[in-house]
């Protein structure tokens, strides 16, 4: 296990003394995004202070630079996902990853009649791109009965059909921490000839992540969430679907030649995907904070959030105030709600505290009517969050306060 102080000092916002209302930060949004440490924030100022230049379009030493440290990058977070570097496209975000596949496979292939399965528990990100392929292809959205608020393969099982071609969801859900069972799940939808486009944003920068074990045939994540900068991420997805796709962008850097006909040559994958200017600073971020992770062990980080997901609610539970909607999801989410109390409300006082939690839908809108509530509380872990931060959550839920002042 690794030393959380220590950890701790790598990052800026942690050791600057930083404060929200009055009080020492309490950090408990790492589900939404995270801190970056001076590695990542060095990189970046590597590339604008020392390298900058633009990629793959010059004939010198500082293109050559940056060509060279890009194709480093996609090695780093080919090896870190356990893919072959031709499978690795980088993205803005784990959302336009998904749009990626969306539109790149599901417009060119999904027919009417198609069905693309989906849960209640799904981020927008992944809901969204199929419901509008849905509408512009004459597919069908089913939807995945959830157990006990969990994806089975039982579950899914009897939804599948011969008409099934899609089947999309979260490893970790972002609202509730259940791992889906993705290697098991991915059997069983390559027997109905599917394919599973699996949303790794809140289990890639937590666990550790082998895309062949899994079989899963695309998988998105942000870099954000993981140390990194915002503005990056990255698509897996099997060379063959990849070099089938359509692209969802074009422009430079991507084509072979264009012709008078109108038509035009397209580089193989990941290439074919890159339209434009990648953003080459948030690459080197990317690589930098991934490198960092594996300093640190992946075994490690999620060692470290299971004992704070099991202390959080060991502490929730004893203020007999709590609803918990997760309390035996393994990952670093706690969902919860203060009973009586609205989950906005909660969480200004939270702020008030200093204390930054998430509250309300979370961006899976389906999913408060699965649990019966309209909005929740949430606080989520990562590498550099103490039990003191946990102390800090529980004694603000327990002292209550005026809501009022809160506001105002």
């Amino acid at each position: 296990m690794f030393d959380v102080s220590k950890v701790r000092d790598d990052f800026p916002m942690l050791r600057s003394g930083k404060k929200m209302q009055g009080h020492p930060l309490v950090y408990l949004d790492n589900a939404s995004t995270t801190f970056k440490p001076d590695c990542v924030i060095d990189a970046m100022n590597r590339y604008y202070q020392d390298e900058t230049s633009n990629s793959h379009r010059g004939d010198y030493d500082l293109c050559f630079a940056a060509d060279k440290h890009i194709e480093g990058a996609r090695r780093t977070l080919a090896s870190f996902l356990g893919a072959e570097e031709n499978e690795i496209v980088f993205t803005s975000g784990a959302t336009d990853g998904m749009n990626l596949v969306a539109y790149g496979y599901g417009l060119k292939f999904l027919k009417p009649g198609d069905e693309i399965v989906l849960s209640h528990a799904e981020h927008a990100s992944t809901m969204l791109p199929w419901f509008r392929i849905a509408e512009l292809t004459g597919a069908k959205v089913v939807f995945i009965p959830l157990k006990d608020k969990q994806i089975t393969v039982e579950a899914l099982s009897s939804v599948l059909s011969e008409r099934t071609k899609i089947v999309s969801f979260a490893h970790v859900g972002n609202v509730l921490g259940y791992v889906a069972p993705i290697k098991e799940i991915a059997k069983l939808v390559h027997e109905h000839h599917a394919l599973l486009v699996v949303d790794g944003a809140q289990s890639v920068p937590h666990m550790k992540i082998d895309v062949k074990d899994l079989d899963c045939d695309f998988l998105s994540f942000s870099g954000h969430k993981l140390c990194g900068p915002t503005g990056t991420g990255v698509l897996y997805g099997k060379y063959a679907l990849l070099d089938a796709m359509d692209p969802f962008e074009t422009g430079g850097g991507m084509n072979v030649k264009f012709f008078p006909d109108a038509t035009a040559t397209f580089l193989p994958p990941p290439m074919k995907f890159e339209a434009g200017t990648l953003n080459i600073a948030g690459i080197y971020g990317l690589e930098a904070a991934v490198n960092y992770l594996l300093s640190i062990g992946m075994e490690n980080i999620e060692a470290h959030e299971r004992d704070l997901k099991k202390y959080a609610v060991e502490r929730l539970e004893k203020t007999g105030k709590v609803t918990l909607y997760n309390a035996d999801a393994p990952t670093g989410i706690v969902t919860f709600n203060v009973d009586g109390v609205f989950a906005q409300d909660e969480a200004t006082l939270l702020n008030s505290k200093g204390i930054a939690c998430r509250s309300g839908q979370h961006c899976a809108k389906m999913l408060p009517e699965d649990l019966g509530t309209v909005a929740t509380v949430r606080a989520s872990f990562y590498l550099y969050t103490t039990r003191e931060d946990i102390d800090a959550l529980v004694d603000a839920i327990e002292q209550g306060g005026d809501f009022l002042d809160a506001y105002f």
